[in-house]
């Protein structure tokens, strides 16, 4: 999933496509660089939790500065998954979308007042 060159990820066809892509791709990259409520709700695996809180907080900040999406690692233009190395090992990171009661996937993942994200943070043998 690494990439050594960066390609835009492609966007969609219509004008009302690109705006809905667009403000989903806002929030879910406020949510990576700002893990805390307003934006959403950051889970961390059993793997993350192990390290220590200066390791924790390195891996965190790279999935904050994340920039290397591509159409293979980003297809829906959402920038909604990601892998990284850190240390000698791999990391992956994901954005779901949830209703507010967090009973089902949000019935628009683009409009933040009927949506909750979560940022999911783990070691990629954990996936």
């Amino acid at each position: 999933m690494t990439s050594t060159s960066k390609t835009k990820t492609p966007q969609a066809t219509s004008p009302a496509s690109n705006d809905r892509t667009s403000r989903i791709r806002h929030l879910n990259d406020m949510l990576r660089r700002l893990p805390v409520p307003p934006f959403g709700q950051l889970v961390i695996t059993a793997g993350i939790d192990a390290l220590d809180a200066h390791e924790q907080a390195a891996i965190l900040a790279k999935v904050g500065r994340f920039d290397e999406f591509t159409p293979d690692n980003d297809p829906h233009g959402e920038h909604d998954f990601g892998a990284l190395d850190h240390n000698g090992a791999r990391y992956f990171w994901k954005i779901d979308y949830y209703d507010l009661a967090m009973a089902m996937h949000s019935p628009d993942a683009a409009d933040p007042k009927v949506t909750k994200r979560v940022l999911t943070v783990m070691r990629a043998d954990e996936y």
